[in-house]
């Protein structure tokens, strides 16, 4: 049987010829590795919130929690102390004004009438006479000399070394009758006092009710240190509101 016979049993199998010499090239070894420089490991900044949640079981990291509360706790003792700062604060500020500035007032009485009316809200500057001295015509708060735990309010009349005589109602400083058209006739009063000289350091002082009034005609002069301050507003009623 020829050999091109393809039906020849006894014929060896075709050997299949590769389609290119490549597969016959060696392959090549993978790419040495430096024993000294290792992958550079994957590393998070802080704790990945789904893995920590894994890691205990589901629940919120408890240092977490812890630090957030914390601060929340610090955060309210701040406001608080802030707060208590500034109300003590205030509180020293209006010590201060009320001891050596202002001085909220309120009238009791006619005495002052109609200049002042009762239960009128009055400031007291009491500064003004901390770096000046009383004028006659000055609406002062002063202490009662009778008795220092009461004040009044009255209108200074004379000053030191300045005489006083009062003739029927009538007013005179140094012999000269005073301008007060601020009292109606019908708060005038027909009394007779003095003549006397104000002693040093001493005020004369009358309310501008003349005929309802306890004033200098009664209990005499007021010492300086007596004299609050100057009443410089009325400010309640605020129809009636004013400066004096």
């Amino acid at each position: 049987m020829s050999d091109n016979n393809p039906q020849d049993p006894y014929a060896p199998p075709p050997i299949p010829l590769p389609e290119s010499f490549e597969s016959f090239r060696r392959p090549e070894p993978p790419p040495a590795v430096d024993p000294f420089v290792g992958p550079e490991p994957l590393m998070a900044a802080e704790p990945v919130p789904a893995m920590t949640r894994a890691m205990t079981g589901g629940a919120e990291d408890p240092r977490r929690s812890f630090e957030g509360s914390t601060i929340g706790v610090n955060r309210v003792v701040e406001e608080v102390v802030a707060w208590l700062k500034t109300l003590a604060s205030a509180a020293v500020y209006a010590t201060l004004i009320v001891t050596f500035g202002f001085q909220v007032a309120r009238v009791e009485g006619q005495s002052m009438a109609p200049t002042l009316a009762d239960q009128d809200r009055l400031i007291v500057n009491k500064l003004a006479y901390r770096l000046g001295e009383p004028q006659v015509g000055d609406i002062v708060m002063l202490y009662y000399p009778l008795n220092p735990d009461k004040s009044f309010v009255k209108r200074v009349i004379a000053e030191q070394g300045q005489q006083v005589r009062i003739v029927d109602g009538r007013v005179y400083r140094n012999d000269v009758p005073i301008n007060d058209d601020y009292v109606p006739m019908e708060y005038r009063s027909h009394d007779d006092w003095g003549p006397e000289v104000v002693p040093e350091g001493y005020y004369f002082v009358m309310g501008d009710h003349r005929n309802n009034s306890s004033d200098s005609r009664h209990w005499k002069y007021v010492p300086k240190k007596y004299i609050i301050g100057k009443v410089q507003l009325r400010w309640w009623p605020l129809p009636a509101a004013r400066i004096f």
